[in-house]
């Protein structure tokens, strides 16, 4: 479903009402989930998004964002939850083995067949036709794919593992998985009374002989080099051999492990806490969104092959974790809007801070860093767009298009070119005129000229019908893929404001719609102009930021903006409030 970019309706804050509803639903859909369970995956406080989206069959599908994270989403008024939640709660669903190979099959969007099953020594989780299972690879619990079983457990078994068995909705590395932080699975050791090791699985697994022969097949071009997909494979099995060996220490220490996998995680958390208070934020950038401290300044300062996880720490929530370390006066934390936290004070002269010691940076991830700072920043490609209402589908459904398909201008032409050719429209007498028939009356005449007008020339006709279509816009940053959506892209907007004593500051909002981080266009600017600016959240909206400059630095942002930035003039507002040479600024 995923496989291939969305299209975002909105993006908006959760009510209160919605939350209790929301936690209600998890409740019912997941029965085995524990009511603190529950809290922890639908927060109280901490904030949580509805984002309305298209999948690009045009399915309309509703998506829970939380920390930056899509943690459910909704189809059809079924709830699924995504990996993210899975990860966190690997035994929310029934689940299903299969080998590491399948997962890029998945991922491309294919079906879990049954022949990829690989069956426990304790037989297959029961489960009905229509029943929600994740799916995992062998040697670790974590599920990479969440689908819908295509036949109960006892036909699957009837039909001797062969043919269709789960419909696969989202996988790791499909674009909802991209929507969020992009972190890969964690490693969750099988459970005991589920030995991981591959030869046993083969033993008693029910599968095809033939895939058997072709697995062992595989297993020896693994061992001479021959297959990129095979290694991976091989090395499952090593690990999950090696994991039988230890699985008995491993149950000895479960009870002290985990304590000492929480101390680890809370080190983790502080370290990155610290690090991302000493090296990346600045006091032009408060106040600042507790989930944009989270997801844009601590996740990248966590060490190169660790990852940071608050659930498997002792604090279990960002919001708490928070609370701590403002009682210790380091930070200051308030709740600017409602169900929003912010920080809004950093105490840089605190003893913690000054003392941390910022580590230093493997080769590899100084490499990475140094040629990212170096990447000169491309605008995007901007193309306007038409989309196709209801009212105009009899129109356009001859040439392939239906309702909300998204046109180019040239295209629309060609529609209505082929539309008149094809239905002998054009007049006889004058090739400048087209006859208007049934359809193209409704579509593009207004109800007093239902019966003046009988013909229009091609360009009125043309005009007429791009009016009458609804706008919408594709924006493509340089290797992305496109990203469409309704109505007009709101312009870069630059406006000054009166402050106290008399004080002129310049207001720049919608920078993050061309690909423009606020931040960085403060800090270039305080630089340039050696003014004060700060970022605050722009007024009516939910998720973008404005850039305020003390004084008219209009000229400074044109110059920015388009010569540097090269963003067209069309899409900036208020260059012509720059001061008039010869007047103070």
């Amino acid at each position: 479903m995923f496989t291939k970019a969305f299209r975002v309706k909105s993006n908006t804050a959760i009510k209160g009402s919605d939350r209790r509803k929301l936690r209600a639903d998890v409740t019912a859909a997941f029965p085995t989930i524990g009511t603190e369970q529950v809290s922890e995956l639908v927060p109280g406080k901490e904030e949580l998004n509805i984002m309305k989206l298209y999948a690009h069959r045009g399915d309309a599908v509703t998506v829970y964002v939380s920390g930056g994270n899509p943690i459910l989403f909704e189809l059809e008024k079924n709830l699924y939850p995504t990996v993210y939640t899975l990860w966190s709660y690997p035994d929310l669903l029934p689940t299903f083995t299969t080998w590491p190979p399948v997962l890029e099959k998945l991922a491309g969007g294919a079906d879990l067949m049954l022949p990829g099953l690989v069956v426990p020594p304790a037989g297959l989780p029961q489960v009905q036709k229509g029943d929600l299972c994740a799916i995992t690879l062998v040697g670790n619990r974590a599920p990479i794919a969440v689908g819908v079983a295509i036949m109960s457990t006892p036909e699957m078994l009837t039909a001797g593992l062969k043919g269709r068995g789960f419909s696969v909705l989202h996988t790791y590395l499909d674009h909802l998985w991209k929507s969020g932080d992009k972190s890969s699975p964690p490693s969750i050791a099988p459970l005991a009374m589920d030995p991981p090791d591959l030869g046993e699985e083969m033993g008693s697994a029910q599968v095809d002989p033939i895939l058997q022969e072709d697995l062992r097949h595989l297993d020896l071009k693994g061992e001479e080099g021959e297959n990129r997909e095979i290694p991976q494979l091989c090395e499952e099995k090593s690990l999950s051999e090696d994991s039988e060996d230890t699985s008995v220490e491993a149950l000895n220490q479960d009870t002290t492990g985990s304590k000492t996998l929480q101390e680890q995680m809370d080190a983790l958390l502080q370290r990155c806490f610290l690090h991302a208070l000493k090296s990346q934020v600045k006091k032009a950038d408060l106040p600042l969104l507790t989930s944009t401290f989270l997801g844009g300044h601590m996740f990248s300062c966590c060490p190169e092959g660790q990852q940071l996880d608050i659930k498997k720490s002792s604090y279990k929530k960002l919001s708490k974790f928070l609370q701590h370390m403002q009682q210790e006066q380091i930070i200051q934390v308030k709740e600017l809007s409602k169900g929003v936290e912010s920080i809004v004070a950093v105490d840089w002269k605190h003893p913690r801070i000054t003392s941390f010691v910022i580590p230093e940076l493997s080769p590899t991830s100084q490499t990475i860093q140094e040629g990212s700072r170096e990447q000169p920043y491309h605008p995007p490609d901007i193309k306007s767009l038409y989309c196709v209402p209801a009212n105009m589908t009899l129109l356009f459904q001859e040439s392939g298009h239906k309702k909300g398909s998204f046109l180019e201008g040239s295209e629309v032409r060609t529609v209505i070119i082929n539309y008149a050719k094809k239905n002998d429209l054009v007049d006889a007498d004058n090739k400048n005129l087209v006859k208007l028939d049934p359809i193209l009356c409704d579509c593009i005449l207004e109800k007093n000229e239902q019966h003046t007008v009988l013909k229009l020339p091609w360009d009125s006709l043309l005009t007429r019908c791009l009016e009458k279509l609804q706008p919408a816009y594709q924006v493509t940053f340089p290797g992305q893929e496109p990203i469409v959506k309704k109505g007009k892209i709101c312009p870069i907007d630059i406006t000054l404001a009166q402050r106290a004593s008399n004080k002129k500051v310049t207001v720049v909002r919608n920078l993050e719609a061309y690909g423009l981080d606020p931040s960085s266009v403060a800090a270039i600017l305080q630089q340039r102009c050696q003014a004060s600016t700060s970022i605050s959240p722009a007024p009516g909206t939910k998720d973008s930021l404005q850039v305020q400059i003390q004084g008219n630095q209009v000229h400074q942002l044109s110059r920015l903006l388009l010569d540097e930035y090269q963003i067209p003039r069309k899409h900036i507002q208020g260059l012509e409030k720059a001061p008039k040479p010869g007047k103070k600024k």
